[in-house]
């Protein structure tokens, strides 16, 4: 077995360690064996792997021939069939968790798997299960938590196939649950074109949901995923953003028709944010039947179905609903409003589409609600057709033209400061579930802890929920045909008719779905031109300093390189690196450093794009000092200002590090003509 490791990382001292610090790591190693449960045979044959590693990096003629080697390329150890499991137990304490599980969980396949009953098959497993946790832990630091849970996956299978390690794998599979919410956050945060990824998270979602009997958690004696309902309802908040309108509806009605109310509720409004923005009618009317069989106390459907009614041409039922209410101060204000009843009707609907409706859904980006636009749209149009009542179809055809007069964005003349609370000194109409909220105590409102958790997790994703009067605007609009007799009025109305009619076949106005997409790929396209221009801007001086010096000082070749030009090899190493890992290629790193750092950054890299995420790496040398030197070997000591930024491929910025003095030491070590890096390690 060839262990990917070498002598220095399995004895854990650094590379420029000297012999005694070698011997004193050697000895060190030897008093602290590990305590999990391994046989006396594996610990014997650790001592022996450690005492190999320790005379070879004290031995100065061995080391330098040894090192000599790695620079050429060499890497891994050689060992024979009967330490391979010590190999593997040194592996693991070396934190290389993620290759000791792979290469522990290899041996133990047939047909090289070892006896049944064996001390190798029982250290083999052990190894595999210690080394799976760490592994899994250190995925979910660098936020790899569906990766994580992947490796708990398998050592839990491992396990199970090995019937040993009861308690291991319980350990295991209860971290397998606790990461579950955090899975389901990787895979549907995930770019839109991996879509293997986020159809698995919407399945793990549906799963988690249901085990906890709905968004309610019906079943808190259990605490599912590690999470009370508190917690779930944080993280519910945060995924809706990942999710589109229909996949939000298709998933609240599956766990409404589980016995979920909340999820009726949200149904209703995915339902109507997905009719609205891409102009699909049908689906405001399946949302109606939700909103009406929502049993909530204190909760008046009626403001809510109106503005359904009044989104479907009829204007009539949306007033009469209105006027249904339970809500007092609405119906006052409806009646107080400055203007007419149809411009409060389409203040109202405007702004709770825009503040309560269109938000939470990824694929839902409307800065202003044109109803307009709406009524003008020809699958609007046809659809209210089909409808009975009369005055829907008029006012359906006639466009509403007349409405941008009314719209709450508009400033009033005369006194633009002041809101239409103001001006009409009326109170706001506070809405019955808000006013609930704001007015009665919990405790006494519900009589049991499943509507308490209903109602609060509603007002958390509907948190402006009957207060869209805010931006309403008082308009100093006066209606031409209120100012004029009844059958003037008559012959007004019939005229505004004819042209918003004409006006709506002659314009044929796209929908405003297509206008979306065109925006939102304008700005996408925005974004990533900004972020290569600062990217390119960024780099400009280091740039500018390689055209200038590569030619002349890479490779080095200088048989006793002076302090500058091992400067200038480290700031090409890191020049090289950050060029690499934020998505870029440089053609000298492979020329300033041994293969196995090389392609440990391109590891990192392919690493960094499965993510769909970068690294833009900003490290300047402030002092160096060289410690260390001889005709195959220079250390150095370096003082860095650092800073790193890990950046998704939306721009949006995930991590950030800022370390404005960070001691690195290098081992540069020459290869035939070349001086190469050969290792580094942080710390003071």
């Amino acid at each position: 077995m060839e262990l990917p490791i070498d002598h220095f990382r399995l004895l854990g001292v650094s590379p420029s360690a000297n012999a005694e610090e070698v011997l004193r790591a050697f000895q060190l190693r030897l008093d602290r064996p590990p305590k999990q449960g391994f046989t006396y045979e594996v610990l014997a044959q650790r001592s022996e792997l450690l005492r190999l590693s320790a005379d070879l990096l004290s031995n100065p003629v061995e080391r330098q021939s040894y090192e000599l080697a790695l620079i050429e390329g060499s890497s891994g150890l050689e060992l024979s069939s009967n330490r391979e499991v010590a190999g593997l137990l040194l592996l693991w304490e070396s934190n290389a968790s993620f290759q000791a599980f792979k290469l522990a969980k290899k041996a133990l396949q047939p047909p090289q798997a070892p006896a049944l009953g064996s001390g190798r098959e029982s250290d083999l497993t052990l190894i595999a299960a210690l080394s799976c946790r760490d592994a899994s832990i250190e995925e979910q630091a660098c936020r790899r938590y569906a990766s994580g849970a992947d490796l708990l996956q398998e050592g839990i299978q491992l396990l199970q196939r090995m019937g040993k390690l009861v308690e291991e794998r319980k350990t295991l599979e209860s971290d397998l649950e606790t990461l579950l919410p955090y899975r389901i956050l990787d895979l549907l945060s995930r770019e839109k074109e991996d879509e293997k990824s986020h159809q698995e998270g919407l399945m793990l979602l549906e799963d988690f949901v249901n085990k906890r009997g709905g968004l309610e958690g019906k079943r808190n004696s259990e605490r599912i995923g590690g999470l009370n309902q508190n917690d779930f309802e944080l993280f519910f908040l945060q995924i809706r953003k990942f999710l589109t309108a229909k996949e939000q509806s298709k998933i609240y009605v599956n766990w409404y028709r589980r016995g979920s109310e909340d999820a009726g509720f949200l149904a209703a409004f995915a339902l109507i944010a997905s009719g609205f923005s891409y102009r699909k009618p049908e689906l405001l009317q399946e949302a109606r039947r939700y909103l009406r069989n929502i049993n909530i106390n204190g909760f008046d459907p009626m403001p809510l179905i109106g503005c359904l009614d009044l989104l479907l041409g009829d204007v009539n039922q949306a007033e009469s609903r209105f006027r249904s209410s339970s809500d007092e101060k609405l119906k006052d204000w409806l009646d107080n409003y400055p203007a007419e009843t149809l411009g409060a009707l389409c203040d109202y609907c405007r702004n709770w589409l825009k503040k309560d409706v269109l938000v939470g859904f990824s694929d839902v980006e409307i800065q202003t609600v044109n109803l307009d636009d709406w009524f003008a749209s020809k699958e609007v149009q046809t659809y209210v057709e089909h409808l009975e009542t009369k005055g829907a179809l008029g006012i359906a055809k006639a466009g509403f033209s007349f409405l941008s007069s009314l719209a709450p964005e508009q400033q009033i003349e005369s006194d633009p400061s002041k809101n239409l609370e103001e001006q009409a000194d009326l109170p706001m109409p506070g809405g019955a579930l808000d006013e609930i909220l704001k007015e009665k105590s919990f405790k006494s409102r519900f009589q049991s802890r499943d509507a308490f958790l209903r109602s609060d997790l509603v007002k958390k994703i509907v948190s402006t929920y009957y207060s869209t009067f805010e931006l309403i605007k008082k308009s100093d609009f006066k209606s031409f045909i209120l100012k004029r007799p009844i059958s003037t009025s008559a012959l007004a109305f019939i005229g505004l008719f004819i042209i918003g009619t004409g006006l709506g076949i002659l314009t044929q106005r796209k929908p405003s779905e297509n206008n979306d997409l065109s925006k939102i790929s304008k700005i996408e396209l925005a974004k990533s031109e900004d972020i290569k221009i600062k990217d390119i801007g960024s780099r400009e001086k280091v740039n500018n300093k390689e055209i200038l010096g590569l030619n002349n000082l890479i490779p080095l070749t200088s048989v006793e390189p002076s302090t500058q030009e091992v400067k200038f090899l480290i700031e090409s190493w890191l020049s090289g690196k950050a060029d690499i890992l934020n998505g870029s290629e440089s053609e000298f790193l492979k020329s300033v450093a041994r293969p196995s750092l090389f392609n440990r950054v391109i590891e990192q890299r392919k690493k960094d794009k499965l993510l769909g995420q970068r690294q833009m790496i900003n490290a300047r040398i402030n002092s160096i000092n060289i410690v260390q030197r001889s005709d195959k070997r220079i250390a150095a000591d370096v003082e860095l200002n650092y800073e790193d930024k890990t950046i998704s491929s939306s721009g949006e910025i995930l991590s950030e590090t800022v370390i404005p003095s960070l001691k690195v030491k290098y081992i540069i070590g020459k290869n035939k003509k070349n001086w190469l890096l050969v290792d580094y390690i942080s710390g003071n």
